[in-house]
């Protein structure tokens, strides 16, 4: 029987074993990585990149000055700025790419990336559509790059504990896992400002990149003065897919894993704007119900009421016969069942995962294994995201084939892949 001291011993192994050694390319080389999209996530990920042993930041691009200085700012002034993207991945001194873009820039970039002979840390969900995934894992296996995604919680030792505890079978047999992302947001939630000229410093045209051409708008873009909350471009369909994939990817990819990376075989989903009354198009209450082989699994978003199982406004609950298991970023939790012989246990983290993620890729790029989010798997937990808001949009049940990567009803299948503006292809 799995216990709280044996579950602590066997997480302090594990960690022991993934501490990173620190030798990417040879002691005395160094990794020369450079970081495209330099807004809030972009620039977390230089912060955890540069307590890096062996990398440095040469360069920072982004299509809007504010967050390019700030970027230089933060590398010490030790990364040159850059507007085009292009021009890092023609530069071939270059060996690695962070990509924290808006997401419908993710696709194009990582093949393109990968096309040029750099290893790739892109961030979730790694596209907008389940055509564009699998595009990125022919690149990453045509041109033989490592590209790590960024679902860190990977990387962070409670979670792979609490996904070897699923796969133990101690918990008994499970049929249910609920997961959730809950808030109480203001009615008003992010307004509705017209459209308008973009700020000075931004190239919008750029920003905009394969999306379809559209009028500058606050929302579609997010300027935020004080830089207290990340880029609302998530809350449209032309850049992303709302919280489904936003923080669902992240989520479903735990739920996946510990049922050795399973895809649902159908899909069904409720929901809509109920509260908010702004300019966002994705939903603000949403419930999507994912059939696996074996159990069910469902994700719910709400925006208008933030009560949840322990006060936590994010988490997963697997529910088996004999307990259940919680975890999120902060504590793993055993509940036991009534007549069970599991005894009940909660432990509390602070990591996140993204340093180790960071120290996964940089290893893996001196070793050429496969990382800890490589881009398959990331695939594999987006696309489940995917299914969720095709069966919104569509208002259809969804069958998945997952040996053929296909959708069974046509009217659902369209939003399976979408056209790029010219003259961006997407093209492995």
């Amino acid at each position: 029987m799995e216990t709280r001291r044996t579950f602590v011993q066997s997480a302090a192994a594990a960690l022991s074993t993934q501490i990173f050694t620190g030798n990417v390319r040879g002691a005395n080389n160094r990794i020369a990585a450079a970081f495209i999209g330099m807004g809030k996530m972009g620039r977390d990920n230089l912060r955890y990149a540069m307590r890096q042993p062996n990398l440095e930041a040469v360069a920072v691009c982004d299509v809007y000055s504010r967050n390019l200085n700030w970027a230089v700012e933060l590398s010490k002034n030790k990364a040159r700025p850059v507007h085009d993207f292009r021009e890092i991945l023609a530069d071939k001194s270059i060996d690695a790419v962070c990509i924290a873009t808006p997401d419908h820039w993710h696709a194009y970039m990582t093949v393109e990336a990968c096309k040029a002979g750099k290893d790739v840390y892109v961030e979730k969900p790694v596209s907008v559509t389940i055509d564009e995934a699998t595009k990125m894992v022919e690149a990453a296996r045509k041109y033989n790059r490592v590209v790590q995604a960024g679902t860190m919680q990977r990387s962070a030792m409670h979670f792979q504990k609490a996904v070897e505890l699923v796969r133990s079978g101690e918990l008994g047999k499970i049929t249910f896992v609920r997961t959730w992302n809950y808030e109480h947001q203001g009615e008003d939630g992010i307004g509705n400002p017209p459209d308008s000229d973009p700020p000075k410093g931004l190239n919008w045209d750029m920003w905009l990149g394969p999306a379809p051409q559209r009028l500058y708008n606050p929302n579609r873009f997010g300027v935020d003065p004080a830089d207290k909350y990340f880029s609302r471009f998530r809350w449209f369909w032309d850049y992303a897919g709302g919280m489904m994939t936003d923080w669902g990817v992240h989520l479903l990819d735990i739920v996946q894993w510990a049922f050795n990376e399973a895809m649902p075989t159908s899909v069904t989903a409720s929901g809509r704007k109920f509260y908010l009354q702004d300019n966002r198009e994705t939903p603000d209450t949403l419930q999507v119900t994912y059939e696996y082989p074996g159990f069910i699994a469902v994700y719910e978003n709400r925006d208008a009421n933030e009560q949840s199982m322990f006060d936590r406004g994010y988490g997963i609950l697997f529910h088996a016969d004999r307990g259940t298991l919680f975890v999120d970023r902060r504590e793993v939790r055993l509940i036991s069942e009534k007549g069970s012989t599991l005894m009940s246990w909660k432990m509390d983290y602070t990591s996140g995962g993204n340093f180790e993620h960071w120290a996964n890729f940089l290893d893996c790029m001196r070793t050429r294994q496969r990382p800890a989010s490589d881009i398959e798997k990331c695939r594999r937990s987006t696309t489940a995201c995917h299914l969720g808001n095709i069966a919104l949009r569509s208002r259809q049940r969804v069958d998945f084939d997952a040996e053929r990567w296909t959708i069974a009803q046509t009217e659902a299948a369209k939003y399976a892949s979408r056209e790029y503006r010219s003259p961006w292809k997407l093209e492995v």
